[in-house]
């Protein structure tokens, strides 16, 4: 079972560094909470060492720690801090006894979010090198665990951008720990392995293996690693293209209501009744409703549907937009997301051209990757951009279809 513990510091009795209306030991719960809603929304088990503003000891700390971890579990322990003195940015602290793989990827998020990142380092104890010189790193020993302190207090440009960009920040760190537990599925060909087995084990099909894994024919070897594409557990087929500059039609699936559809596609109850001459709330399998689209779709945005893993973070990155931009178009109270819910990306920008955008490789990206965050193919990528291969480049531009 893989789980979050996350472990907000201070607290209760002990307030932690006080600049302004920045108070640590409120806004290490803050962010912890918002991270916590982001893990939980992406289907990942999380927990708060302490969920109120309470006062523990190191040792109390490790023990509700242990009491959350069952035998078998792998559990990455992520404690929140902030640093006070004259430096600016972040910094990573993990376990001697961990690679610095999880640190990189939250470091690379943070960076992206445009506050710097210092370092991410592990640290002795003075006496005994061989130990973590935090106890909270260095006692649970079947924890991953690292600590992340998101600013510097004392300096204006960290205290101005940890009070207004929290929810970026939690985002980031989120969404690092999402790409880290799930990861890129990889499969090691075993003896007596086909192509059809592993389709039927992982419930998708030999023509998506081979388009993913850019296979010529149905011949595996031993040891052969091979992308298993994500399941499609909310796919679009219960939705039409719009008919016209103001609807589309979606078909209602079991467990939808009115308030839900409405809140995925940033429209009210009221609006889809009158646009559908209901007469009351009750919806049936299979009915078709018109959704109020509020716009042209092709003009000044485009329409995206937020799939599993998604943050308002990772959408603005890809699409060369903003958060903000996106919350004011959209109208948003928060940075939670619903899987399946509309959101109107701005293409206002000098980064789209008629029928794409421009996409620049970033590291970690593959064009299998790539494709599925836009909702397009390898292939179609492959042939708007002249590409003989799927190999690419950090930095290299691509052209994204849109349509």
């Amino acid at each position: 079972m893989e789980k979050v513990i996350i472990n907000p510091s201070l607290g209760g009795s002990e307030s932690g560094n006080i600049r302004g209306s920045l108070i640590e030991k409120n806004y290490n719960l803050e962010i912890a909470r918002k991270i916590r809603d982001y893990l939980t929304n992406n289907g990942i088990e999380t927990y708060l060492v302490r969920d109120s503003d309470i006062t523990l000891t190191n040792q109390q700390r490790l023990n509700i720690i242990e009491d959350l971890i069952d035998p078998g579990d792998h559990v990455i322990l992520l404690t929140t801090m902030l640093s006070s003195g004259d430096d600016s940015g972040s910094e990573i602290i993990y376990a001697l006894r961990d690679t610095d793989k999880l640190s990189r990827i939250i470091s690379d998020n943070i960076k992206d979010t445009g506050i710097n990142v210092l370092k991410y380092y592990q640290l002795r104890d003075q006496t005994d090198t061989s130990l973590d010189f935090y106890e909270i790193i260095r006692e649970p020993e079947n924890t991953e665990s690292l600590i992340v302190s998101f600013g510097y207090v004392d300096n204006s440009f960290d205290n101005s951008f940890l009070i207004n960009n929290q929810g970026l920040l939690a985002d980031a760190v989120g969404e690092s720990l999402v790409d880290y537990i799930k990861g890129e599925n990889i499969y090691i060909v075993k003896s007596g392995d086909t192509l059809y087995s592993i389709a039927a084990r992982f419930n998708t099909t030999v023509a998506r293996l081979k388009e993913v894994n850019n296979l010529g024919s149905n011949s595996l070897t031993i040891g052969q690693e091979l992308i298993i594409p994500e399941s499609e557990e909310d796919d679009d087929s219960n939705i039409e293209p719009p008919t016209s500059g103001e609807y589309i039609r979606y078909t209602v699936k079991p467990g939808d209501s009115l308030y839900k559809i409405a809140k995925n596609y940033n429209t009210t109850v009221n609006a889809l009744i009158e646009v559908n001459n209901l007469t009351s709330n009750t919806l049936s399998i299979g009915q078709v409703l018109n959704i109020p689209t509020n716009g042209d779709t092709n003009g000044n945005y485009i329409n995206y549907t937020v799939k599993s893993g998604d943050s308002l973070y990772k959408i603005a990155n890809s699409y060369n937009t903003t958060v903000n931009e996106i919350v004011s178009l959209n109208n948003l109270s928060s940075t939670l997301l619903s899987i399946g819910q509309v959101l109107r990306i701005p293409t206002t920008n000098n980064n789209t051209t008629n029928n794409y955008i421009n996409y620049r490789v970033k590291s970690g990206d593959s064009l299998y990757k790539i494709a599925n965050s836009y909702n397009t193919t390898v292939n179609e990528i492959k042939s708007l951009n002249n590409l003989t291969s799927n190999n690419l480049s950090i930095g290299q531009v691509l052209k994204i279809p849109i349509n």
